[in-house]
């Protein structure tokens, strides 16, 4: 049985939200239980502190931090803001510099963002609210692909792969922030991670326990399940995350 206290760290769509709808409440139960429980859930998420916000505040989690744009940046506890100098203005002027190859957010605009991906108009226009990072598509050559992505580590931008999108930024990953709030929490706590794409298996390796939330969409973050500290979950979404979750807080708290 665990004696640390616990902290559950997930990825947002594709794992506690439906791919399509982006609907959360097939975990509404398994919500409850970690509010009633005091168990801190930090969103960890491509998605920007604007969409992130009124989100976290519906989930009833708006006293947890959250990590917002892949890392680049944390939404701290009741803030609809982050509390860091926006790095965004010099990621888009850095990018111009660079071939053409790359469309994103900021290039599509509101009405297309919920066009490729389904959002609704006013979730989309908070998509567009960027920050730190820039998500999009590679358009160039593909033969060219790998030197593009060279062009961009040159200019010090990291790039994220999401189950959707390449997201660009001058840096954060899911795994620092993960690792940097959980030195600010009491315990140390015992680590739960939950993610379904690439741009989460750092997250999910640096979690004491992890849970792959499979996705038919797209690429897992390619980690092999163990059945002990990496978990499989059963179904995709919340569904799934959320069957996971109930099972190893059970192993755990029992």
């Amino acid at each position: 049985m665990n004696t640390r206290p616990l902290a559950i760290f997930t990825d947002l769509d594709g794992t506690l939200l439906d791919h399509e709808t982006y609907d959360w409440h097939p975990a509404a139960a398994c919500l409850a239980r970690l509010r009633q429980a005091g168990i801190p859930l930090v969103l960890a998420s491509s998605k920007t502190a604007a969409e992130i916000a009124p989100l976290r505040a519906a989930l009833g989690f708006a006293h947890c931090p959250a990590i917002v744009e892949n890392g680049a940046g944390i939404l701290p506890p009741g803030r609809d803001r982050p509390g860091e100098s926006r790095s965004h203005p010099r990621l888009r002027a850095t990018l111009a510099t660079l071939p053409p190859w790359f469309q994103g957010f900021t290039d599509w605009g509101a009405q297309a963002i919920a066009h490729r991906t389904g959002l609704a108009p006013e979730d989309a226009a908070r998509a567009a609210q960027r920050d730190f990072s820039e998500p999009g598509l590679y358009t160039g050559p593909e033969a060219q692909r790998a030197a593009f992505l060279e062009k961009l580590a040159d200019a010090g931008i990291q790039v994220a792969q999401g189950g959707r999108f390449l997201t660009p930024s001058f840096g954060g990953s899911k795994a620092g922030r993960m690792a940097e709030l959980a030195a600010r929490m009491p315990g140390p706590p015992t680590t739960i991670a939950l993610g379904d794409a690439p741009n989460d298996a750092a997250m999910l390796r640096a979690a004491d326990y992890a849970v792959i939330v499979p996705n038919p969409a797209h690429d897992g973050p390619g980690l092999a399940p163990d059945g002990t500290r990496i978990r499989l979950a059963p179904a995709p979404g919340p569904a799934g995350w959320a069957a996971a979750l109930d099972a190893l807080l059970a192993e755990l708290t029992d």
